[in-house]
């Protein structure tokens, strides 16, 4: 008597795909989620007396011990994996973990908050614009309707009007968005070699080391007194606010991203990580009382139309890593 043979059900390749693709796609929502958590909590900190290196140093300084673990077992596990890699670690340090930072506050001592924010988050339309000079084979037209539709909301959200044009701020917050983009296109070389969080890890302690010499040499002046800031509605001490900052919001923020960006591509985790503005205005009104209006609500509703029409184009995504197999289950005789 033959024993029938079972099998589990072939899946397609597209369903195979999109798998990686959601849980990618879930991934990097709660790292923008955790990301935007992060500036209505500094704020109060720089309003009390806190510098800017200071509230830097210690936010990178704390996520680098949480995720340091990560770096050490992936050595451990890999000889010569530093030696190999260190060109990818050192360049996320400066680039995604410190150049974003240092950038983007110096573009906002020059320019308004909005403004400076706004050309940060342009990082999207510049992967586009790279693939596209790289590829030489033009975004289609799903991808280059998302593009505009999704600045449009950040035009409404972050609110520009009246802002002065100031050429050298532009240009810090240019080099902003693209260290941003570094973050997104070195994120997605991690993988069996180099996994994501071994990445983080070791760009945090980059970008907390270079942070420490700006202090120690004056470059970014450093003060954190011991005080207390007001969040929904309550004083608490400064430093739960910054231990929330590095020990939660950058550690999940970092951690999560780069490993979202191997899932669902550069590009479209790119336009994902614009929903960080979105959060960010959910916090500003629950921590700090600053209510969003229509305009902002609008421009919040374009940006998600915009990172649905980059997530339908099919070439916006990557591969996932590895690949699944179907096999024959035998029942036993």
């Amino acid at each position: 008597m033959v024993t029938p043979t079972a099998s589990i059900p072939i899946m397609g390749p597209s369903a195979l795909i999109a798998q990686p693709r959601a849980a990618g796609l879930a991934i990097g929502l709660v790292s923008a989620l955790a990301f935007s958590s992060s500036g209505p909590l500094v704020k109060p900190l720089l309003e009390a007396g806190w510098t800017l290196g200071a509230a830097l140093l210690v936010r990178m300084t704390l996520a680098a011990v949480v995720l340091s673990p990560a770096i050490v077992i992936a050595a451990r596990r890999r000889p010569g994996l530093i030696r190999r890699q260190w060109r990818i670690i050192v360049g996320f340090g400066l680039t995604a973990v410190a150049g974003c930072q240092i950038f983007y506050f110096a573009a906002m001592q020059r320019m308004p908050v909005a403004v400076a924010l706004l050309i940060q988050y342009l990082a999207p339309v510049l992967l586009v614009l790279l693939a596209w000079i790289r590829t030489r084979r033009a975004p289609s037209r799903l991808v280059i309707g998302g593009s505009l539709v999704a600045i449009c909301g950040l035009v409404l959200v972050v609110d520009i009007s009246g802002a002065a044009f100031d050429p050298l701020g532009t240009g810090f917050a240019l080099l902003a968005a693209c260290c941003v983009g570094a973050y997104f296109l070195l994120s997605e070389r991690t993988g069996e070699e180099l996994p994501p969080l071994a990445l983080a890890a070791g760009g945090l302690v980059v970008g907390a080391a270079l942070m420490l010499v700006l202090c120690l040499v004056g470059i970014l002046p450093f003060a954190m007194p011991m005080v207390e800031v007001v969040l929904a509605g309550m004083e608490i001490p400064a430093v739960l606010s910054i231990l929330w900052v590095g020990g939660v919001a950058t550690t999940l923020g970092y951690a999560l991203g780069v490993k979202a960006v191997p899932l669902l591509g550069s590009r479209v985790a790119s336009f994902v990580g614009l929903s960080e503005v979105l959060f960010a205005l959910g916090f500003a009104w629950l921590l700090l009382g600053e209510a969003s209006g229509p305009l902002q609500i609008l421009g919040g509703v374009l940006i998600v139309a915009g990172v649905v029409l980059v997530r339908l184009d099919g070439r916006s995504s990557a591969e996932p890593h590895g690949e699944a197999a179907t096999v024959p289950v035998v029942p036993a005789p």
